[in-house]
């Protein structure tokens, strides 16, 4: 259970935190970035749910599923596996959890038009919030990458593979609330020579 009595404690004033295993690194740690970007995507979420709470309840609920699983995310990254044994059993995201945004993927995706071509970020102020909580997971997932080529650092494969379906599922998303596509700007390549 986290309970948070103080919030500042000084500890960080240096220019190190605290991983969930206690380990101490600097807060420029590929590491702290990956989690750190998980934290961003899901504050990018929390905005794009201010536009989708009362217009697309359905999509709302997959979105706050998504939230409470980015904060397992974060525990799993920020809790590295090194082989050691722990005390407790550090919180680890699982195939199902995958499974469960791959459903929400193919939920929405069966009312959506086929793509001609990309799709250029905006429509609707909920499907814009969407498709930058969506670069912001997808620099998340660069990060968790990087991370797992790092000598020494692993990155539970199934997180990496987590990551990769919500912005999946942010992309699929935007267009449904962009009236399921119909209200999608498309690139058209070259246009503005």
């Amino acid at each position: 259970m986290v309970r948070l009595n103080k919030i500042y404690t000084r500890t960080g004033d240096a220019g190190t935190t605290g991983l969930g295993s206690g380990e101490r690194r600097l807060k420029c740690d590929t590491r702290v970035k990956a989690y750190g970007a998980v934290d961003e995507a899901n504050a990018c979420i929390g905005m794009a749910r201010v536009h989708t709470a009362t217009t697309h309840p359905d999509i709302d609920a997959m979105l706050s599923r998504i939230q409470n699983d980015l904060f397992d995310l974060g525990a799993d990254l920020s809790t590295p596996d090194t082989g050691k044994k722990l005390d407790y059993e550090p919180l680890r995201i699982i195939a199902s959890q995958v499974e469960r945004v791959e459903q929400d993927i193919d939920l929405l995706n069966k009312e959506l038009q086929p793509l001609r071509s990309f799709v250029l970020n905006g429509g609707t102020p909920a499907a814009a919030a969407l498709h930058l909580a969506r670069t912001v997971a997808r620099r998340a997932e660069r990060d968790m990458v990087a991370l797992a080529q790092i000598a020494g650092e692993h990155v539970n494969a199934e997180g990496i593979r987590y990551i990769n379906r919500v912005s999946d599922l942010l992309f699929v998303a935007a267009r449904a609330v962009n009236d399921n596509g119909n209200a999608d700007v498309l690139w058209v390549p070259g246009k503005n020579r």
